[in-house]
């Protein structure tokens, strides 16, 4: 297979479905045969932070913000519709969306079949899954449109940046409408710990790969890292869904019943971006990433702010790991979706 034909996908992101299915079963299993196991890692925490969750969390993230170039910050203007609409759908948009989906199906459709606490901790989980923006998978997902690389960039830094600023104003001001207290000194340690350092680390580690001129030193050190960040990532899922165990043995049905929200919001943001994008007539390799990012989740910061404010047994905590499961095959079909549009859009 030729450099032009071949896959961006490696053999983890082009089976990532039946890994993390993989992992949730064997989550679940360990999780009922080992419970105490899972108690004692439970144990280990400080701040409201589970350590050990928190450290596979930081494995994923690390590799992730490498790739975050703030130099491409100057290109800023030269596509700025792109920008306008991921920028408008992650922070204006989606996260507004998703509360509004939460309370719609938890506090009124389902609401025979939750409990009322519970159904405010799922309600929890899924505003956190949508006020984190993606800047993991983004950049698989704008490989597979072939979008443009250094825009994807472009609009990733940008979107951590920003996150850095408002990921916990608006997860407050959202959960504190669904009349959930938060403690502000918990979120902020999230965002710090979770978004600030990783990116603070990132940018260190890029400066001195770059400082010898060698561009390819950075493409080199993500590619060596990343089999560990995809462990990170695996034993992270089969820890949440250990955590997890007996409420899905117990409540099977409730895996589905989040699912059905996240499913709306997915596909319900891609349809508005890309359909603004079309009408806005923005050009193709610009258009399906800026969809794509708008439509994906930065899920492993709702995982760990999830544990952090409600605990690892929590509804919130499961309501975000069910938007790992949903993520995958979500993503896949709608990269699908804009790959054979794309001959609607000028190139």
């Amino acid at each position: 297979m030729t450099s032009a034909n071949a896959s961006p996908m490696g053999l983890f992101e082009r089976y990532l479905s039946l890994w993390v299915a993989l992992c949730i079963a064997a989550g679940v299993g360990l999780g009922l045969i080992l419970p105490a196991l899972f108690n004692t890692i439970a144990d280990f925490e400080y701040a409201s932070v589970n350590l050990v969750v928190a450290v596979f969390i930081w494995v994923m993230i690390y590799p992730m913000m490498v790739n975050v170039d703030f130099a491409s910050l100057k290109d800023v203007g030269k596509k700025p519709k792109g920008l306008c609409i991921t920028l408008v759908i992650n922070w204006l948009i989606k996260p507004f969306t998703m509360a509004a989906l939460g309370i719609l199906f938890f506090e009124y459709i389902f609401a025979d079949y939750v409990d009322p606490q519970t159904a405010k901790e799922y309600i929890a989980g899924m505003i956190l899954l949508g006020v984190a923006p993606c800047t993991a998978m983004v950049f698989v997902w704008s490989q597979l449109v072939r979008g443009d690389a250094n825009y994807t960039l472009v609009q990733v830094s940008i979107n951590d940046i920003i996150m850095v600023f408002a990921f916990a104003p608006i997860a407050a001001f959202l959960l504190g409408v669904t009349n959930i207290v938060v403690p502000w000194e918990t979120l902020l340690l999230s965002v710090v710990l979770y978004v600030v350092i990783p990116l603070v680390a990132g940018y260190i580690t890029r400066r001195i790969l770059d400082s010898s001129g060698d561009h390819e030193r950075i493409s080199s050190f993500t590619a060596s890292i990343k089999p560990i960040s995809v462990l990170g990532l695996l034993a992270t899922v089969v820890l949440l869904f250990g955590f997890q165990a007996q409420t899905i043995i117990d409540k099977p049905v409730v895996i589905a019943l989040i699912a059905i929200p996240l499913l709306i919001q997915g596909y319900g943001i891609f349809i508005i971006a890309y359909g603004w994008a079309y009408l806005w007539r923005v050009p193709f390799s610009t258009a399906a990433p800026a969809a794509l990012i708008g439509t994906s989740n930065f899920f492993e910061l709702a995982v760990a702010v999830a544990i952090s404010l409600f605990g690892l047994n929590s509804g919130a905590a499961l309501a975000t790991v069910v938007g790992v499961l949903v993520e995958v095959p979500v993503m896949l079909s709608l990269v699908a979706i804009a790959n054979k549009t794309r001959y609607r859009f000028i190139e």
